[in-house]
């Protein structure tokens, strides 16, 4: 039996959760079903495609992902399901796919049309419990070649080829913010060159693949003071972070309270 993986903005204080389990354990009462996160900012794709980019390639082959953010059905917002990575995908056509998609192309797409009355969240799981009971898209949906591209997910180089501009697509629970420049667009660009990272004023001539590795370990623990230092980093998905080590939201800060860096700001990195 496929997981079944739920990513949605409903938070946790109200019903839906509760609801779109439980409208699955109807339709499968021997269904598996992990949360990814509920936590998402409410309508935010690119937060949505960043977490599930970071979370599916990490559940076996053959899981089944409902992503229920932004997902009201209308002619501009139809609902799709993917097959791509050996993965399954059910979400709305709002651009959530292009982030996995901008490396990995789709193996199957179909426009889900079991809709009639059916709610989004129980078109969704309509559609996951046909899948995971061994189903196919055709039966669910009509087949489609293009999706909606997220044009967040891709950020600016010059035609010099020295400077690549993103922005800030996610903060994260220590206040860290990711831009959308990946490790690998970073050195293919970059070509071993010196450069900068500027956000904001602040400045960085280092990116650093450890947070810890801001450290001097030669240094006796008590003349060690590194808390509150910002940094440039390579985070665990290879996107470009600005941190602040050891951050905490709640009593100091993080990068982006601390930084004034905030959702869609701009991360320049200038090769010298």
């Amino acid at each position: 039996m496929s997981l079944i993986t739920l990513t949605t903005d409903f938070g946790t204080k109200d019903h839906f959760i509760g609801a779109i389990k439980g409208a699955i354990y109807n339709e499968l009462s021997d269904a598996r079903v992990v949360d990814i996160s509920h936590q998402i900012t409410p309508f935010n794709i690119t937060e949505t495609a960043y977490i599930l980019k970071n979370a599916y390639k990490n559940f076996p082959k053959g899981s089944i992902h409902i992503i229920d953010v932004d997902s009201e059905l209308s002619v501009e917002n139809k609902h799709i399901a993917i097959f791509l990575d050996d993965h399954y995908f059910i979400c709305a056509d709002n651009g959530i796919i292009s982030m996995i998609a901008s490396e990995i192309n789709p193996d199957k797409m179909v426009e889900i049309t079991i809709h009639n009355t059916l709610t989004s969240y129980s078109a969704f799981v309509k559609v996951a419990c046909h899948i995971a009971r061994g189903g196919t898209l055709e039966v669910i949906g009509k087949p489609i070649s293009e999706f909606k591209q997220l044009n967040e997910v891709y950020p600016f180089i010059n035609k010099e080829n020295d400077k690549i501009v993103g922005t800030i697509i996610y903060i994260d629970n220590y206040g860290n913010v990711i831009s959308n420049i990946t490790k690998k667009l970073f050195n293919e660009v970059g070509k071993n060159r010196p450069f900068e990272v500027s956000a904001r004023h602040y400045k960085f001539k280092k990116v650093f693949l450890k947070y810890n590795e801001l450290i001097n370990f030669e240094l006796p623990p008590g003349k060690r003071q590194y808390d509150g230092e910002k940094l440039a980093i390579f985070n665990a998905a290879d996107y470009l972070e600005i941190a602040i080590y050891k951050s905490n939201l709640k009593s100091v800060g993080g990068a982006s309270t601390l930084l004034g860096l905030g959702y869609r700001d701009s991360i320049t990195v200038k090769f010298l």
